[in-house]
C-alpha cells in the first residue's frame, strides 16, 4: 500500500540540490525594482511627503503615495487598512510611499531622498494603555470602518469582543477553594527564511502575479478588493515557498507591485529586506490571560471565569475571527460545571499581528495548563492524576454546545505517554522537573477543489491550487492519496504548482487542512477517474467491470493477470476516441452542530474535525545561570490515519522546536511601540543543540470523512509545548512560572521565590 508508507517527497531532490526555484529567484525580462518608504516611528501625524527629489533621480520610473492612488481602506474582515498611510502613521514600518526604478539600489536611494515630515505623538503601545478609559483612539475614525460581511461587537480600541453569558451563580461563594492566576506571553516572529516577494506584469487589463504564498486565492481576492477590479482580472501563480508559518496568508507587497506595473507598463518585482520582514510581519499576538476557578473539595471545577486580552496591533487582520478561539480551548477537554469567557482583541500602535502556526492556541493552552497544575498543587493532588480525573467524556459539549467526538483517544494519548515515560520516574533529582499538557485542536475546514486526469503515459496529473509551504502535505500526502486510489506508484503522480487561472479554489496552506481537505477532494476525483478506467478497460478486455482489478499501473481480469491492459493504453484509446479520463471534485468539511446563540460575534463558530494531543517534557535547571535544558520530550498525537508516518514525525519535531523557541528563548519586546529585537540573533531562535529528538506516538483512530481516515497533523504539535515546558520548569524550581519566554532571568527569580517559600 502507498498510504501508510513514508514515500519520498517529489520536491526533495530539487530542494536538496538547489534546483528548486523560489519566489525571490523569479525574474522577468525588462523588470523594474520597487521599494517602500516605511514609517520610522510608531505614531505620528503626517505633515507632508515631498517626492520631487526622488522623482528627479536618474533611473527612477515612478514614485507614488496615498495621494496618487485609490487609497480606500480594505481588509480580510474589517476594512481598516489603507494601502499607504496618508493622514497619520499607525505603526513603525507602515508604508507611506513606493518607488520603482531600474535597480533595487536606485530604488533604495530614491526612498532615502523622499522628504517626509512627521509630527510624532506618544503611541498606544500596549493593550492595557489601549483599554484605559482616557486612551486616545489608535484610529480616530474607527467607528466608520465597514466590515467585509459578518458583524461582531467592537468599540473604540477594541477591534473585537466575544463573550458568552454563562451564569456562574454562587459557585465562588460556596467553593472549597478559589484559584486565580494571570499569565502573560510575548509576540513570536515566524522566522521564515524567504522574505515576502511579488513579481507582477500587467497586460491587456490583467495582472499576472507571481508569488511564494500560502494562499494564492486570498492574494487574488484581496487584490480584486484593493485594485477595484474583477477577480478574473488577477492571475496568481505560486512558486516554492521558503517558509511562512502563517505570515504569508494575507496580502503583502502584491498590491504595490500591481499598481506600479500598470503605471509603468513593465514587470515590477518587490522583495522585502530581512529587516522589513521582522518589522512588519504579522507575528503571533502578545496576550494576557486571567483565570479564576471555583474548586470543590474533591477537585471538581464548579466554575471558571476567563478573561483574554490580545494585541491586534494597528489593524484587525484576522483578529475578529481569532477572538472566538478561547471558546474552544476553555471548558473543553477538562470538565467544568460553568465556564464564562470574555475575549478582547485591541488596537495598538504596533505592527499588526496575525496568523502563526496554532494561532492563539499556544498562549491559551499555556494559561490553562499552568492553572491546572496550580489547582492540583493547592489541593495536594498529583498533577497527572488530576488531569485524568478531570478529562471530558465523549459527547461532552464545548462552550458552543458542540458535542466533542472522540475524546476517548485523549485518555489513550495520556496512556501512551505514560508507557514511554512513566510519570513517577520522570523529573527526579535536584532542579529537575516534569510537565504535562494536553489539548484539542481543529482541522481547518475551508474548501478545496482538485482535478485529476489520466495522462497518456499512464501517470496521474493532479491540478490543484493547494500549496506546499514545506510540510510535504502536497508533495507526499496528496500524491499518496491519489496513488492509492488508482493503484499506481506514487512516483506516477504529478501535482501542479498553484495557478488561480488553471485550478479550482483552494483555501491555502493553513490550519492542517491540506491532507485532510485537499486529500479528500483528490481522493474523490481519483475515484471517478478509476471508474472511467474500469469502464474503458472492460470494453478493451471484453470483460465485466466487476471482474477487473486495478493494480500496479494495469487493469487485469481477476485471477488472470496475463489478461491485462496498461493505464497508458487505456488513456491513449480514450484520447484517440476524442475523450479524456478525468474528474473534478471538491470538499469542505461540514460544520458540526453547535448553538449559534452561545456568544455574540463568534465568527469562528465551530471546531471541526477535532484532534487530541498529550505532551510531556522533562527539564533540568542550572542554579547558577538559570539555563533550562530540555532533556526529554514525548508527544502522543491523534492523526486519524498516518498517510506518511515520517512526514508526520517531521512535522511533530518541527512544531515542538518552534514551541520550545516560544517557551524559552524567542521574544519581541515592545518599547514605546517599537520592537527592541530586530534580527534572528536577538530574537533568540533555538539552535539544533537546544532541541531534543522528540519521541512521538501516532494514534490512528480514523476519521470517517478524511481520505483513508486522515485528520490534520501539522499545526497541533506547537500548541501544548509552552505549557508542558512551563509546568516542568515550575516543578523543577518549586515556584510558579506565569510568563513566557522562560528566560534565565525568569528562572533565577523563580528560584529565589522558591527558596523564600
Amino acid at each position: 500500500m502507498t498510504v501508510g508508507s513514508s514515500a519520498t517527497r517529489s520536491d526533495g531532490e530539487a530542494k536538496l540540490r538547489g534546483d528548486a526555484r523560489f519566489g525571490v529567484e523569479i525574474e522577468a525580462p525588462g523588470m523594474l525594482h520597487a521599494r517602500l518608504l516605511r514609517a520610522s516611528v510608531a505614531a505620528a501625524q503626517i505633515q507632508s511627503v515631498d517626492t520631487s527629489r526622488a522623482r528627479a533621480m536618474a533611473g527612477v520610473a515612478d514614485v507614488i503615495t496615498g495621494a496618487d492612488v485609490a487609497n480606500d481602506r480594505t481588509g480580510v474582515l474589517l476594512n481598516d487598512i489603507p494601502l499607504f498611510a496618508h493622514d497619520y502613521v499607525s505603526y513603525e514600518g507602515e508604508p507611506i510611499a513606493a518607488v520603482v526604478a531600474d535597480t533595487a539600489e536606485i530604488a533604495d536611494r530614491a526612498v532615502a531622498a523622499i522628504d517626509l515630515q512627521l509630527s510624532e505623538q506618544p503611541p498606544i503601545a500596549t493593550p492595557a494603555q489601549a483599554l484605559s478609559p482616557d486612551a486616545r483612539l489608535v484610529h480616530p475614525g474607527c467607528d466608520t470602518f465597514t466590515t467585509t460581511g459578518a458583524e461582531w461587537v467592537r468599540s473604540g480600541n477594541v477591534v473585537a469582543e466575544v463573550a458568552n453569558t454563562v451564569d456562574l451563580g454562587d459557585a465562588f461563594e460556596r467553593a472549597h477553594l478559589v484559584v486565580e492566576d494571570t499569565y502573560s506571553t510575548p509576540r513570536q516572529y515566524q522566522a521564515y527564511l524567504e522574505p515576502k516577494m511579488a513579481l507582477v506584469s500587467y497586460e491587456a487589463g490583467r495582472y499576472t502575479v507571481q508569488v511564494s504564498h500560502q494562499f494564492p486565492f486570498r492574494v487574488r481576492d484581496r487584490l480584486s478588493q484593493i485594485l477595484e477590479v474583477p477577480k478574473s482580472a488577477v492571475r496568481v501563480i505560486g512558486h516554492h515557498i521558503g517558509g511562512g508559518f502563517g505570515a504569508k496568508l494575507d496580502i503583502g507587497l502584491e498590491a504595490y507591485a500591481c499598481i506600479l506595473a500598470r503605471r509603468t507598463g513593465r514587470p515590477v518585482k518587490m522583495v522585502n529586506t530581512a529587516a522589513e520582514e521582522m518589522l512588519a510581519a504579522p507575528c503571533r499576538a502578545n496576550a494576557t490571560i486571567t483565570l479564576r476557578s471555583a474548586i470543590a473539595a474533591d477537585g471538581q471545577i464548579l466554575a471558571q471565569d476567563v478573561d483574554v486580552v490580545f494585541d491586534s496591533g494597528a489593524y484587525a487582520n484576522n483578529g475578529p475571527a481569532l477572538s472566538s478561539i478561547p471558546m474552544f480551548v476553555y471548558g473543553s477537554i477538562y470538565r467544568a460545571t460553568a465556564v464564562r469567557v470574555r475575549t478582547r482583541c485591541v488596537y495598538t500602535n504596533t505592527a499588526p499581528t496575525g496568523a502563526f502556526r496554532g494561532v492563539n492556541g499556544p498562549y491559551l493552552v499555556f494559561a490553562l495548563e499552568r492553572h491546572m497544575d496550580h489547582i492540583a498543587d493547592e489541593l495536594g493532588l498529583d498533577r497527572r492524576q488530576y488531569r485524568l480525573d478531570s478529562l471530558a467524556n465523549d459527547g461532552d459539549p464545548m462552550l458552543n454546545s458542540q458535542p466533542m467526538a472522540g475524546t476517548a483517544i485523549l485518555r489513550e494519548a495520556f496512556d501512551e505517554v505514560e508507557r514511554i515515560a512513566p510519570w513517577a520516574e520522570c523529573g527526579s533529582g535536584q532542579l529537575r522537573g516534569v510537565g504535562l499538557a494536553a489539548t484539542v485542536w481543529l482541522t481547518n475546514p475551508m474548501p478545496a477543489h482538485a482535478t485529476v486526469k489520466l495522462n497518456e503515459d499512464g501517470s496521474l496529473g493532479v491540478i490543484t491550487a493547494a500549496t506546499d509551504s514545506g510540510s510535504g502535505a502536497v508533495t507526499t500526502g496528496v500524491r499518496q492519496i491519489a496513488a492509492e486510489a488508482l493503484g499506481v506508484d506514487v512516483e506516477q503522480v504529478i501535482v501542479t504548482m498553484p495557478d488561480t487561472d488553471m485550478a479550482g479554489y483552494d483555501a491555502g496552506s493553513q490550519g492542517s487542512r491540506t491532507t485532510h481537505v485537499v486529500g479528500r477532494a483528490v481522493h474523490d476525483a481519483t475515484a471517478e477517474v478509476r471508474q472511467g478506467v474500469v469502464e474503458r478497460a472492460a470494453q478493451l478486455l471484453e470483460a465485466s467491470e466487476d471482474d477487473l482489478v486495478v493494480k500496479n499501473g494495469q487493469v487485469h481480469v481477476a485471477g488472470v493477470p496475463a489478461t491485462a491492459v496498461s493505464l497508458a493504453q487505456i488513456a491513449n484509446t480514450a484520447t484517440t476516441a476524442g475523450q479524456s479520463i478525468s474528474a473534478t471534485a471538491s470538499y469542505a468539511t461540514p460544520s458540526p452542530p453547535y448553538d449559534p446563540a452561545c456568544a455574540p460575534g463568534m465568527l469562528f463558530a465551530a471546531w471541526p474535525t477535532p484532534t487530541y494531543h498529550a505532551h510531556l517534557a522533562e527539564v533540568s535547571v542550572d542554579p547558577v545561570t538559570g539555563q533550562v535544558t530540555v532533556d526529554r520530550y514525548v508527544v502522543a498525537q491523534d492523526v486519524g490515519r498516518a498517510i506518511n508516518p515520517d512526514a508526520i514525525r517531521g512535522q511533530i519535531q518541527g512544531g515542538v522546536a518552534q514551541g520550545l523557541g516560544y517557551a524559552l528563548w524567542e521574544r519581541l519586546d515592545i518599547d514605546e511601540g517599537r520592537y527592541r529585537q530586530r534580527s534572528f540573533e536577538t530574537h533568540g531562535l533555538p539552535l539544533a543543540c537546544d532541541v531534543p529528538a522528540v519521541e512521538s506516538v501516532l494514534l490512528e483512530p480514523g476519521e470517517e470523512a478524511g481520505p483513508y481516515g486522515a485528520k490534520g497533523v501539522a499545526e497541533p504539535p506547537i500548541v501544548p509545548v509552552g505549557a508542558a515546558i512551563a509546568n516542568a520548569v515550575a516543578d523543577a524550581v518549586g515556584a510558579p512560572i506565569d510568563q513566557l519566554p522562560i528566560t534565565p532571568e525568569v528562572v533565577l527569580d523563580a528560584l529565589e521565590r522558591g527558596r523564600n517559600g
